[in-house]
């Protein structure tokens, strides 16, 4: 999809985005399983590193960025593939459709049905099925959460057996991450140029003539949208980690405002209080570190709250 298709402030988000991610060291290794498909869309494909072990592993799943409207599974860090081979640790990494192919509740509604594929190929690929955790980068960030915090989307009575799989999670750790959707709490949050950012737009299938804070029937999608809607005492652990720091942004700068830290603290405020471990790291939690030490940290993470075997 060229760049001229979308609107600028999108384009300038995704621009901006894969620079960044580009600067990470790109996997090495070819996937052990690739392009299997999980669904009936074009770009419902995934790619999976099996880890070598005589016991069945853990599983990351990596969810791709890039606004909902760019990206793709070739995007994976390498520095979190090679933690978690080394770790013992599988790796799948998964597309969706993007929000200018179909709005949500799409993207989210086929990682879910990623991780229902995962699950009932978890015998056949030595994985452990009740250690899957997600990681992902801005939108892949958004995703990861929204499933993390939603209620198991399996079907128990289905005669479909990836739809009785379960969707839930044990740990979520991720970079740049949106934990609220909802333009309203978006221009309180951050602010309103942010909010009316055109991704959101396009995710939630407003109208580019219609302004996203009056939007009044938009905003069951957009509550629904959001990972924060779901959160509930008995919800899975997470590490945000943002590439800047939680100080004032430049005017009418909704790059920095869609990845700002005060989405990682609007968090946290609400898990503390439920008694959820939730860390917020930033840019100065990284000053001097080694190339990589995030994508570790984010394997730690996983490590500490994976189930024992």
């Amino acid at each position: 999809m060229s760049l001229r298709r979308l609107p600028v402030s999108a384009a300038l988000i995704w621009l901006a985005f894969t620079l960044s991610a580009q600067q990470q060291q790109r996997p090495s290794l070819p996937p052990d399983v690739a392009n299997a498909s999980y669904g009936p869309h074009e770009r419902n494909v995934l790619d999976l590193w099996k880890a070598k072990s005589d016991r069945p592993t853990p599983l990351v799943i990596h969810i791709h960025g890039g606004g909902f409207t760019q990206g793709d599974k070739s995007g994976v860090p390498g520095h979190l593939l090679d933690a978690c081979l080394k770790q013992g640790i599988s790796v799948a990494s998964i597309n969706y459709r993007y929000s200018t192919q179909a709005p949500y509740p799409a993207p989210m509604a086929d990682s879910a049905r990623a991780v229902q594929f995962l699950r009932l190929h978890a015998a056949e690929w030595n994985l452990n099925p009740k250690a899957f955790a997600a990681t992902g980068g801005s939108a892949g960030a958004g995703i990861s959460l929204w499933m993390g915090f939603h209620d198991d989307m399996a079907e128990p009575g289905s005669d479909d057996p990836l739809k009785r799989q379960s969707t839930r999670l044990s740990a979520m750790a991720v970079t740049n991450g949106q934990t609220t959707y909802d333009p309203r709490t978006i221009a309180t949050l951050i602010d309103p140029e942010t909010a009316r950012i055109s991704a959101l737009r396009l995710l939630f299938n407003v109208n580019k003539d219609e302004d996203p804070l009056q939007a009044t029937e938009a905003f069951k999608r957009y509550e629904a949208g959001s990972s924060i809607t779901y959160l509930t005492a008995d919800d899975p652990p997470v590490l945000l980690i943002y590439s800047q720091n939680n100080t004032p942004m430049p005017p009418a700068n909704t790059g920095n405002g869609i990845h700002h830290p005060r989405f990682g603290y609007f968090l946290k405020e609400k898990m503390d209080k439920l008694g959820i471990e939730c860390t917020v790291k930033v840019k100065d939690d990284y000053e001097g570190k080694p190339p990589g030490q995030q994508q570790r940290d984010i394997v730690d993470f996983f490590i500490r709250h994976f189930p024992k075997q």
